[in-house]
């Protein structure tokens, strides 16, 4: 008897370490150029809102998180081909992105706004615009908006690779301003000393159309399987405080909206 039971504890030994081996890592696609969701330490790794989120889902998840970097505009292409299994890189639920990719519940919920010079008047009509530059990051719902709403007040429209290169030409007056996530340009441009002399102008954007409903985790077309995996995360975060934990170390309001 003692025989069979070592045995079968052998067994049941070899079937759990199985498991564990065959439990893959859930790779992340990440554009670590968004301060402060994603950007580069001094030392090179990542930090950010956006990284500390998708480890804390791994974590819950029980899996390991594996960090593919990729600029913003080849992270749903890298989905397609299964060079990563999920984007977590502050990306927005729109209608035209639900036609490539599914996506999670949000995880956050910001608008968007126009950082101008300072004193800068921006009427409702934004017609004041007329004549203007205005940079976007290329592929983001940010450039979709200026080409067909900003693009129609006579503001040319300057798409760029990452928001960081838009800050240096913000900066160095190559640019008149720039259209991103509100919370982006207020911590990784307004509150840093290159983006004295600067302000948000005008209303916030918050039209579902351009904006969508929130910022989510998107995952391969019928990947119903790790979708329901992060939803279950993404409630248990919230629900255990440790959302909150890592809201609380960026931002002084509650991120996740309405």
């Amino acid at each position: 008897m003692k025989k069979l039971a070592l045995m079968g504890a052998l067994a049941l030994s070899v079937l759990s370490f199985t498991a564990v081996a065959d439990e893959k890592p859930m790779k992340i696609g990440i554009e670590a150029a968004y301060p402060p969701f994603a950007s580069k330490a001094p030392d090179g790794s990542i930090v950010g809102f956006d990284y500390d989120i998708g480890n804390a889902l791994c974590a819950e998840m029980k899996v390991k998180c594996v960090w593919v970097e990729q600029e913003f505009d080849g992270l749903i292409p890298a989905l397609k081909v299964r060079k990563i299994d999920a984007i977590l890189s502050s990306m927005s639920i729109t209608e035209d992105r639900k036609k490539s990719v599914d996506f999670t519940n949000k995880y956050y919920n910001t608008p968007a706004r126009l950082v101008m010079k300072e004193g800068f008047a921006l009427d409702d009509s934004l017609s004041t615009l007329k004549g203007k530059n205005i940079g976007v990051q290329r592929g983001s719902i940010h450039e979709r908006f200026a080409r067909e709403v900003l693009a129609s007040k006579g503001v040319e429209v300057k798409p760029y690779g990452s928001q960081n290169e838009i800050y240096l030409d913000l900066a160095a007056g190559r640019l008149d301003g720039t259209l991103a996530d509100a919370t982006l340009l207020q911590d990784g441009f307004l509150k840093t000393d290159s983006g004295k002399g600067f302000a948000f102008a005008g209303p916030a954007f918050t039209d579902v159309n351009y904006f969508g409903d929130g910022v989510g985790i998107a995952v391969r077309k019928g990947d119903k399987a790790d979708l329901d995996k992060l939803n279950a995360a993404i409630a248990a975060i919230r629900a255990n405080g440790e959302y909150k934990k890592i809201q609380d170390k960026y931002f002084d309001f509650d991120i996740y909206g309405q």
